[in-house]
């Protein structure tokens, strides 16, 4: 992390809509919720709106805006991590995509809320007050895009939304990598885990379609040929460690497009153990890539950007399969 020898040192807020900038008869804007909270001591809070969608309507052009408004910042001397807030649908995708295209040399933070501000007991001003102060802290930094909620502290391969409504809406195996309290002599961050190593997979566009299948007892297939036609690659997420129904496995052979298997199970790997028609070790035999502990739709978008940097399909199972991410 660059050296940051300034008095005044500021943390940038970028906005992009959400329920934690939603009420009843309207939407705020950052700058509204930036006055729900305090600023941290010695710490300058900046806000910069650069969209206000709800997180159903994410695109690729919004996350191209949000990787260059962080890039933008990380070269202004004064400002030491930026804070993301976003709608908690797919705050995990814009989280995973970040991770994968993002190189930058401070916290990237992001935080949403699952009660907007009209609500009792709205969670919102919390989650961006501990947003903010682990941005910045410089033992974030080296960790790729955090995700921060309920004061636990998320690393962005592995966060997943677990829960419609509740306030402690996220989670995903092994757990949180870290947590902040607010204590009797201010906010108190612990780290249970050291950075680990990125891989960084940034194409100029993301251009490569890729459909995402399900599986469940008692299907035949129905939807894969239509999928496979109109999709430059395919992930399914399978039953178990990765098994198919055996009426998948000739289809799966018949597919000259990359086809990545994850599991529809809430946590675990990927696992190619069972040899029968079907099973993980067949598919692997027939062609198919695991996604390792990927979830389906991180596994779609680490295929989406491989496939438009025109990776081979012997470099895209590599990635999936070797962890590269």
């Amino acid at each position: 992390m660059k050296p940051k020898a300034f008095e005044v040192r500021r943390v940038v807020v970028l906005g992009t809509g959400g329920t934690i900038a939603g009420y009843v008869a309207g939407e705020v804007g950052v700058a509204d919720l930036l006055e729900s909270i305090g600023a941290p001591s010695g710490v300058t809070l900046v806000a910069e709106q650069v969209a206000q969608v709800d997180s159903k309507d994410m695109s690729f052009n919004v996350w191209r805006q949000l990787a260059r408004r962080c890039a933008y910042w990380s070269d202004v001397p004064d400002v030491i991590g930026v804070v993301i807030t976003h709608g908690t649908d797919t705050l995990e995708e814009t989280a995973f995509f970040l991770h994968l295209t993002l190189e930058c040399p401070f916290p990237v933070v992001l935080t949403g809320s699952m009660r907007h501000s009209a609500e009792l007991s709205g969670d919102g001003p919390g989650n961006l007050r501990d947003a903010a102060q682990v941005a910045l802290r410089p033992s974030s930094a080296g960790r790729g895009p955090l995700v921060v909620f309920g004061g636990d502290v998320f690393d962005a391969r592995t966060v997943t939304k677990v829960h419609t409504s509740s306030v402690g809406a996220f989670g995903g195996y092994p757990g949180p990598i870290g947590r902040i309290d607010q204590g009797p002599t201010g906010p108190a961050l612990r780290y249970f885990a050291g950075p680990e190593a990125r891989h960084i997979y940034a194409p100029p566009e993301l251009n490569a379609r890729v459909e995402v299948l399900y599986a469940y007892a008692g299907w035949q297939g129905e939807g894969y040929a239509e999928a496979e036609a109109r999709a430059d690659g395919l992930v399914i997420a399978a039953l178990g460690t990765g098994n198919l129904p055996a009426e998948l496995l000739p289809l799966v052979e018949a597919t000259h497009k990359p086809v990545v298997i994850a599991t529809r199970t809430h946590a675990g790997p990927v696992l190619p153990l069972y040899g029968y028609a079907g099973g993980g070790a067949t598919l692997r035999r027939a062609g198919a890539i695991s996604a390792s502990f990927l979830n389906a739709h991180k596994a779609r978008l680490l295929l989406m950007l491989l496939l438009s940097l025109e990776l081979s399909q012997h470099e895209v199972r590599r990635v999936f399969e070797e962890g590269l991410f």
